[in-house]
């Protein structure tokens, strides 16, 4: 009953931020804004959603559609107030294999399962769990996918004669190496042309829509040395102008049993791509996205793309970002993205048959190089050993094996480690309980609320008990939001904080980062040896972060400091 309870007093949080913006006010400045956001953004996606449409094993109209009618559900039925939907390079993968086992109708049928899965996960109120994956098994998993979707362009970088790209890694490798005497000098120009123009427009000027200048740059230096390359066009003819009529894709309960293992890997990738985009707007922007709105939004965007013969959609988190560097306003600017984007095909579908695929090729090498998040990969590398063995065991099952298997394998021995941590950490201090006990007032240290009276103003303390792991490490921010304007300094006690893993230091980073921007200094109490120890070889210790030996030293460190003459 009291689930029910809570239920029901939370339905807000299902309403979209649409209707939140509405109802908090929308006038003619802000559409003008988002008009401008939504351009820009679809300036971008225009030639992504081409190429992971042809990327995917399908058509570049699928990634349009796709783009159009996912993209704009996402934007109205949200629950974050920047997010734009569409495909992503996560998906290039899985639809690939799934397109290989059982066919394009067998590809809409999981994406259709895999909204049903969305919403009804949405709704049992899942999506506040998605923070549970580990980072390591995240970022395993995004730079295995970037190996593959690097893999799968080397055909039309290199415009090598060949039929069918094989499926498994080492195969690709092996085909490649026997069909490379079909190289194609005028197709590898155009790709070193596209990716030197994105590279330099990147560095020099980056707001400009470097994916577009260098499609665009492709094509008429292809169109006008009448060069021998593959285009869109000679590829998979002219593209149709406008949406296709809706229609259920078939059913069956052999192909829905054959289907189901790839629906529910679309909508896990869904899901943990989509919640991720929203973080990243989140921190952009100082807003707070509705999780499982979200993921209802997702799940009915991703039922209604496979009605108009679409490919599977999330949010996709560069375009997230162009959307809020450009001044988005609301919801509506995604929305107007996917309008314009409609506009393009009706307008502009006889000259993209001209593009040739070499520039895409360019435009995914870039988008791979971008989804590795090698400096990620990198700073995970410093983590304990069993981090480490958790990133490239879920890595090399994403490009040897299987997604599906590589996410299953990873949070299991990322649950098992973290198990093995806790056995070690109580063992050894028995003080810091997984579970917090209760206790009355006259059984606490009756000094410490005396010495938290001593807080000079503009000073807050926080205390953390219990493990910092990837289960509890947002939990950090979150209080920090709740705390509302950033204070002068901030006390962090960790006496009570027996570990932390990799997510719990990464989150920890976000949160001195954070306090860096905004000027305030943060000082860390009574850090337990094995936790310094982590902290200062990941790199985590900051500039303006102070290690005291107790929360009364820091006390005595800022009363000084307030009682000292400020300067003129």
């Amino acid at each position: 009953m009291t689930t029910m309870n809570n239920k029901s007093q939370n339905w807000h949080l299902y309403v979209p931020k649409l209707i939140t913006v509405l109802r908090l006010g929308y006038g003619f400045s802000d559409f003008r804004q988002d008009v401008i956001a939504g351009l820009t953004v679809a300036i971008v996606a225009l030639p992504l959603a081409m190429a992971l449409g042809i990327a995917s094993g399908s058509t570049p109209e699928k990634g349009l559609v796709t783009a159009v009618v996912a993209g704009f559900l996402i934007s109205a039925l949200g629950g974050s107030r920047f997010q734009i939907g569409g495909p992503t390079g996560a998906f290039v993968v899985v639809v690939l294999d799934v397109i290989a086992r059982h066919g394009f109708d067998g590809l809409l049928l999981a994406t259709a399962l895999a909204g049903i899965m969305l919403v009804i996960a949405g709704l049992a109120g899942l999506g506040t769990w998605i923070k549970y994956i580990p980072q390591p098994v995240v970022t395993g998993f995004t730079a295995g996918i970037a190996v593959i979707i690097f893999s799968t362009q080397i055909k039309d970088l290199l415009g090598l004669q060949m039929g069918a790209v094989p499926g498994e890694f080492l195969d690709k490798l092996e085909s490649y190496i026997t069909h490379l005497s079909t190289f194609t000098p005028a197709a590898a120009l155009i790709a070193a042309v596209a990716l030197a123009i994105i590279i330099l427009i990147r560095k020099y000027a980056p707001r400009w829509p470097a994916f577009l200048i260098a499609v665009l740059a492709g094509s008429l230096l292809a169109w006008a040395f009448d060069l021998p390359v593959t285009t869109i066009g000679s590829q998979f003819g002219e593209l149709p102008r406008g949406l296709p009529m809706p229609s259920l894709p078939e059913v069956s309960w052999e192909k829905t049993k054959a289907v189901l293992p790839s629906a529910f890997t679309i909508a896990f990738l869904a899901g943990v791509e989509s919640l991720l985009s929203a973080v990243v707007a989140d921190g952009m922007t100082g807003r707070r996205h509705r999780s499982n709105c979200e993921l209802v939004a997702q799940g009915i965007a991703n039922f209604a793309s496979t009605l108009f013969g679409g490919l599977p959609a999330t949010g996709a988190i560069a375009r997230t970002a162009t959307n809020v560097r450009s001044g988005a306003r609301s919801p509506v600017a995604g929305m107007l993205h996917a309008v314009f984007l409609l506009l393009f095909m009706l307008i502009l579908a006889p000259l993209i048959s001209y593009v040739p695929l070499a520039t895409l090729a360019a435009v995914l090498v870039v988008v791979a190089w971008n989804m590795s998040e090698i400096d990620r990969f990198r700073y995970l590398m410093r983590a304990p050993v069993g981090d480490r063995l958790v990133l490239l065991l879920t890595f090399a099952l994403t490009v040897m094996i299987d997604l599906t298997v590589a996410i299953s394998v990873g949070v299991v021995l990322a649950a098992m480690l973290f198990m093995h941590r806790m056995a070690d950490a109580v063992a050894i201090q028995s003080r810091s309980q997984l579970i917090e006990r209760d206790l009355d007032d006259y059984q606490r240290d009756p000094d410490e609320y005396t010495r938290r009276q001593r807080l000079p103003k503009g000073v807050e303390v926080f205390e953390l008990r219990g493990p910092l792991f990837f289960g509890v490490a947002n939990r950090l921010n979150d209080a920090l939001h709740r705390i509302g304007p950033m204070p002068k300094a901030f006390i962090l006690i960790l006496r009570d904080v027996p570990l932390v893993d990799a997510t719990g230091a990464s989150a920890l980073e976000e949160f001195l980062s954070r306090c860096q921007r905004h000027g305030t200094s943060v000082y860390l109490a009574e850090m337990s040896r094995p936790v310094r120890a982590l902290l200062s070889s990941m790199g985590v210790l900051k500039q303006n972060v102070r290690e005291v030996g107790s929360f009364d030293e820091a006390l005595d460190i800022l009363e000084q400091e307030a009682a000292a003459p400020q300067p003129a």
